[in-house]
């Protein structure tokens, strides 16, 4: 394996993209890459080693059209898909559902009371033309942004507390509503491939509290896992990857994650033992992370950190991070000094 050269990171263009959970276009560099950012990410996936640690923030093409109704309530309020009113809130930066909306009366309902988004009402074809199509970089990997996934649906639908009590105490129907939503989640799925081209699916759907996670490993087994291996079944034989995103302390539920057949999570650093899980499960389930740091760290502290936490979790090579520095005029480039490490450690591991 021929060994880093410092030409690897030289700037041999830019990619733009439309920005994703609300943020501006993004423009970011391209690199002159030993081979392209879309197969190193896919090496990741398929628990290869890759020749460095994707930086998703700038090797992968995000997409997240606004021309989905959910999309555009959760990242600036507004109504969703299911009729549900979001509330934009500027000092998170983030929508929550408005206090006092309820959509479904209970679950029982659902039949009556729920109606169900068409699809086919949306000219997904004249998004891909005017946002994407002169603009996905073809070297980069793609994934495609669905959110409100079966349970987050469930509470967003009926508020936390008839959430819950639906796990418990209405299963059967709960089970017969989450069919006709994996089924439309599906015909989702479908033209994030056959319109967007996306190598993967990044779903949503977040099962905890800081502290742990919002039901037992038995209701997810019961209720999710078969309707997952649904969802990834498809996903799969559309020549797709498809990874879970789900905050909270959900590290129990991983072997859970990995019969549901997900790539990968998308979990949240500060309320789950990273290392510990990636020692566990990091075998079967790639972790896609976000290295954030703040804008008062110190330079040399962040290289520290940012060496540290490839250390940790890097040392399967099923690792993928989006980076994020707060510091505008911090001295050193820390996407460029995650690539020069990571290639660095990724060589004594090639086979």
């Amino acid at each position: 394996m021929v060994g880093y050269d410092k030409k690897e990171l030289e700037i041999v263009g830019e990619y733009r993209m439309p920005g994703i959970y609300g943020a501006a276009e993004s423009v970011t560099p391209r690199y002159n890459y030993p081979i392209t950012p879309r197969e190193n990410m896919i090496r990741m996936l398929e628990g290869q080693i890759p020749l460095w640690l994707p930086n998703q923030t700038l090797d992968n093409n995000a997409i997240q059209p606004l021309v989905m109704p959910d999309a555009r309530a959760r990242n600036f309020g507004g109504t969703d898909w299911f009729g549900i009113e979001w509330e934009y809130e500027p000092l998170s930066q983030a929508a929550m559902v408005k206090p006092g909306t309820r959509r479904l009366s209970d679950i029982t309902k659902w039949q009556e009371e729920i109606i169900w988004p068409d699809l086919s009402a949306i000219d997904w074809k004249k998004d891909y033309e005017e946002n994407y199509k002169d603009r996905i970089g073809q070297d980069r990997f793609s994934y495609f942004v669905i959110v409100n996934g079966l349970f987050e649906r469930t509470a967003d639908l009926m508020g936390f507390e008839d959430a819950f009590c639906a796990l418990l105490e209405e299963p059967e129907e709960l089970t017969a509503f989450y069919d006709r939503l994996v089924d439309w989640h599906i015909e989702l799925i479908k033209i994030a491939r056959d319109i967007y081209h996306a190598d993967m699916i990044l779903f949503h759907d977040d099962m905890g509290t800081q502290i742990n996670t919002f039901f037992s490993p038995d209701i997810f087994e019961e209720l999710f896992v078969p309707q997952y291996q649904k969802i990834t079944k498809t996903t799969h034989e559309l020549g797709m990857y498809i990874c879970l995103h789900s905050c909270g302390c959900v590290g129990r539920l991983l072997p859970l994650f990995i019969r549901s057949g997900f790539d990968a999570w998308e979990g949240q650093d500060n309320a789950n033992d990273k290392k510990a899980l990636m020692d566990a499960h990091g075998k079967e389930l790639a972790q896609c992370t976000m290295y954030e740091f703040p804008a008062d760290m110190s330079d040399d502290d962040a290289v520290a950190y940012l060496h540290k936490r490839v250390d940790e979790l890097g040392h399967t090579g099923r690792l993928a991070c989006r980076l994020w520095d707060k510091k505008p005029d911090r001295a050193v480039n820390l996407a460029e000094e995650l690539y020069r490490y990571s290639r660095e450690k990724y060589l004594g591991l090639q086979v």
